[in-house]
């Protein structure tokens, strides 16, 4: 057989020292099969691959454990003859020592796809992470934030520049702000002890509650597995911080027997008839201020007698509507939609301190606050009904109202919140005449 010409497509069937013109007249047969090899005789699992297409690479080719291994090593034209015999034969000693040498590229990209998630976890940010623990967080056995405390939360960490509703200027920074820049991994001990103390110089009690939130986007965070290497549970806890809080001491303040003619005279005196109103509904409901300021007439049954209100912890409760709070919210106008109407954007009333403080110093009273009026409720309503009845009309959490009371049907309790009314009035020197026309009531000396 006389010797192939230069210009000829080589021999597949037998090896050869591949050479550049060897490696350009390598075809394959598009009607036959999609790709065709070229081995090499100098580096054993060289060979040239050649598509229908006609791209060609560099390819390694052996056995381990008697299946065939293959793998690119690059394009013709990236790669020279002697690189890539190099490349097969560093291939060749790996696949002698029984190691298969996709699994070491595979390892190699898996762990720099991990160096590389890594290290952008490790440039994350307080901020970033942020609109998640606002969009998944929750509260200790709760489902989801109660609406007015993910306002908070979400007012702590704003930017401000936002026009003041009362006031001239701009709102500054919420609290939580400074630490939205904040790596992870730098949220330490030091950073936020740094971090109070400068807050703390604008007010101590609320840095101290922004302080309380963000230890609870820490707790959220190290229950991650993604985060929990980066951020320390603790950090907030540092012995530095805890010594500079403000004491936490239980508020007692509440109107006493003797001081309750004086408040409601100085309460009934005020121009503010809504704020008026509602101030004496305060007292004789025990609700939270925010349940009451959102009630609207579409829950108020003046036939059945009952209010829904916000609930703490339900969404709702309903209660009793007793005769002197039915005919006190009857006086009242209705301008919208809300019961303690307003001006406000909101439509409701928002802030009655101001007036509260004018019934205060009428009365002679020095501080009551609006929790005070809650624990006013609670007190007068335990000397006529049983702790769990009072306990079931504020609203407070099922664990805590008395040991072995039963949540009572509506009409059940009606008699305790009407016993309880009955004692505030009478208490605050009231003479109520039920079947009296509404705007009628007034006050006994």
């Amino acid at each position: 057989m006389g010797r192939p010409k230069k210009t000829d497509a080589p021999d597949l069937s037998e090896a050869q020292e591949l050479t550049a013109g060897l490696i350009e007249r390598l075809t394959c047969r598009t009607d036959i099969k999609t790709q065709a090899f070229l081995r090499d005789t100098k580096a054993p699992g060289l060979r040239v691959r050649v598509s229908n297409t006609g791209a060609k690479s560099f390819v390694f080719e052996a056995k381990l454990n008697r299946q065939t291994i293959r793998r690119s090593i690059g394009d013709v034209r990236a790669w020279t003859i002697e690189a890539a015999r190099s490349e097969a034969n560093r291939l060749r000693v790996t696949l002698d020592t029984g190691i298969d040498p996709r699994e070491v590229e595979r390892d190699k990209l898996t762990a720099a796809v991990e160096k590389h998630a890594a290290a952008a976890a490790h440039a994350l940010t307080v901020g970033e992470l942020w609109p998640r623990y606002l969009a998944e967080g929750k509260p200790k056995r709760k489902d989801a934030w109660k609406p007015r405390y993910r306002a908070d939360l979400e007012a702590m960490a704003g930017a401000g520049g936002i026009k003041k509703v009362r006031g001239q200027g701009v709102t500054r920074p919420g609290p939580l702000y400074p630490l939205l820049a904040l790596k992870l991994s730098d949220v330490t001990e030091d950073a936020l002890q740094i971090w109070f103390e400068r807050e703390a110089k604008a007010g101590r009690h609320q840095a101290t509650r922004a302080l309380m939130m963000f230890r609870g986007f820490l707790r959220w965070s190290s229950a991650r597995p993604e985060y929990r290497k980066l951020i320390d549970r603790d950090a907030g806890k540092a012995p530095a911080i805890l010594e500079n809080l403000p004491r936490n001491t239980k508020r007692t303040d509440v109107l006493g027997v003797a001081q309750l003619p004086g408040w409601w005279l100085g309460v009934e005196q005020l121009r503010n008839r809504t704020a008026s109103a509602y101030l004496k509904a305060l007292v004789l409901t025990g609700a939270r201020k925010e349940e009451l300021a959102a009630l609207t007439w579409a829950n108020v049954d003046f036939r059945w007698r009952k209010l829904t209100i916000a609930d703490k912890w339900e969404l709702t409760r309903t209660i009793p509507l007793t005769p002197y709070l039915a005919q006190l919210l009857a006086t009242l106008p209705r301008v919208n939609d809300c019961v303690f109407a307003s001006t406000s954007k909101s439509g409701r009333i928002t802030d009655a301190r101001s007036s509260h403080n004018k019934a205060l110093r009428s009365a002679a009273i020095d501080h009551v606050t609006f929790h005070g009026l809650r624990r006013t409720f609670t007190q007068r309503g335990r000397s006529v009904a049983p702790a769990g009845a009072v306990a079931q009309i504020e609203g407070h959490q099922p664990s805590a109202t008395a040991e072995g009371y039963a949540v009572l049907p509506l009409d059940d309790l009606r008699p305790y919140a009407e016993q309880i009314e009955a004692r505030i009035l009478e208490q605050a020197g009231i003479v109520f005449d039920a079947k009296a026309v509404p705007g009628t009531l007034r006050v006994v000396a």
